[in-house]
């Protein structure tokens, strides 16, 4: 596991302490894979009821604050593949 996915599950897990209610999965490309449900946070590739693919940068600027996830979403840099209402909702917890 990526030292990327390692810090992503730390901030997650603190954006999401109660869990999420759904099945959601980060996917970033050479790094690895984030689950989200209600189990919490872990590096896993599993199937998702969401899954949302972005580079490790455009991840590290959304988890900061520094990216509004719609905004990376609306201009290319997040492709979002599923449940859509879900992106929304993981979306709204993160920004």
């Amino acid at each position: 596991m990526s030292e990327m996915i390692d810090a992503a599950v730390k901030a997650l897990s603190a954006k999401l302490s109660g869990g999420f209610d759904g099945i959601a999965k980060f996917v970033i490309p050479g790094e690895g894979a984030i689950m989200l449900d209600g189990q919490g946070v872990r590096a896993a590739d599993e199937e998702a009821d969401v899954t949302l693919t972005a580079e490790a940068d455009v991840f590290r600027s959304i988890l900061e604050g520094d990216m509004n996830p719609t905004m990376a979403f609306m201009t290319g840099k997040l492709s979002v593949d599923g449940n859509m209402g879900l992106a929304m909702k993981l979306g709204s917890v993160l920004g």
